[in-house]
């Protein structure tokens, strides 16, 4: 649960508390001693985002067949007076999952004097890299990074005195990663979070399959390379002995489901030693890696109605690839 307000707690230094390196290593751990336990296999796609993985998905946005990014961007280019005006004078932004914090530059050129910048993420070496060459870019701006799993109970500092509306801000089509009953607890959260101000949420909408596998398939690889860094990155903190070339990149839409389904498929029977413990991977069964849901507008609409929010203005591009919608959040 997303929580206002950041409370300092005196306590008692001793027993000492975990370091967040420390407690972030035992947490993919268990995930993953949970995800290999288990049939079928599963994992939190949160776990591709080390340094490295966000580097590799830097370069999946300027690919040719990844429309989404420059789809959203063109959007939020073309409406960024409107969204700003939406916004209001001295807004403060709050990004979930700020990866690279390029879009939102579109927005603060359009602001009326922003308040302050709060982005969010969890891997925390690529996000200070990032705030820091956005600092120096916003001389006036209050950038205070957040390095934070946004899925799980945030603290975020206490609104600035004077400040505007607290306006959220989900760009990506990351909301797709979640499964549907996921996706309505994140957007609950969210609407306590933002009390009385907004959410600008960018979503992938359904389009041709044929559009959707190259955008998840591209001809140099650099998806298949980031879903592999899963395992490498399991292998760096954790230990583990995954071979890579042992293992595929698959993705597919599931038309039923209405969305893409990313895993890594066992090229053949293999043992993966993980804390303490033996697990094995048969010939052709995979680890599903990540979803990523398609949307229609009406059914983003209702989905965020059920959530608290009260809908608003929706932008998408001509051939209707992907949208962006203003989400009033519930006041007092």
């Amino acid at each position: 649960m997303l929580s206002h307000g950041l409370i300092d707690v005196a306590c008692d230094p001793t027993p000492t508390a975990p370091s967040p390196a420390d407690a972030a290593s035992a947490a993919f751990t268990l995930d993953l001693v949970t995800a290999l336990a288990i049939r079928p296999h599963s994992i939190s796609p949160k776990y591709f985002y080390d340094t490295q993985g966000s580097e590799l998905f830097d370069r999946i946005c300027e690919l040719p067949e990844y429309y989404p990014t420059r789809t959203e961007l063109a959007i939020l280019s073309r409406r960024a007076g409107e969204i700003a005006h939406q916004m209001g004078p001295r807004a403060e932004i709050v990004e979930f999952g700020a990866g690279s914090l390029r879009k939102v530059r579109l927005l603060l050129d359009a602001m009326e004097q922003p308040a302050r910048y709060l982005p969010i993420d969890i891997s925390g070496e690529h996000l200070a890299r990032s705030a820091a060459a956005l600092q120096r870019d916003y001389h006036g701006l209050d950038v205070q990074p957040v390095v934070a799993d946004y899925t799980q109970r945030l603290l975020l500092p206490a609104a600035l005195p004077g400040a505007g509306r607290r306006v959220g801000f989900f760009p990506g089509s990351t909301i797709g990663n979640f499964g549907p009953q996921e996706a309505l607890h994140f957007l609950q959260a969210a609407a306590q979070v933002l009390h009385g101000g907004a959410l600008l949420l960018g979503a992938d909408l359904i389009k041709d399959p044929a559009v959707l596998h190259a955008a998840y398939n591209d001809a140099q690889g650099v998806t298949a390379a980031f879903n592999l860094n899963l395992l490498a990155r399991a292998n760096r903190e954790l230990g583990t002995d995954f071979v890579l070339e042992q293992f595929a990149h698959s993705a597919f839409y599931n038309a039923p489901q209405q969305r893409i389904e990313m895993h890594l498929v066992s090229r053949r029977r293999q043992q993966i030693a993980l804390d303490g413990r033996l697990f094995e991977l048969d010939e052709g069964e995979t680890l599903h890696t990540e979803n990523s849901y398609k949307f229609t507008i009406d059914g983003l609409c209702a989905l965020a109605l059920r959530a608290g929010f009260r809908p608003g203005p929706v932008w998408t591009d001509e051939d209707r690839l992907f949208c962006v919608h203003w989400l009033h959040a519930p006041g007092a």
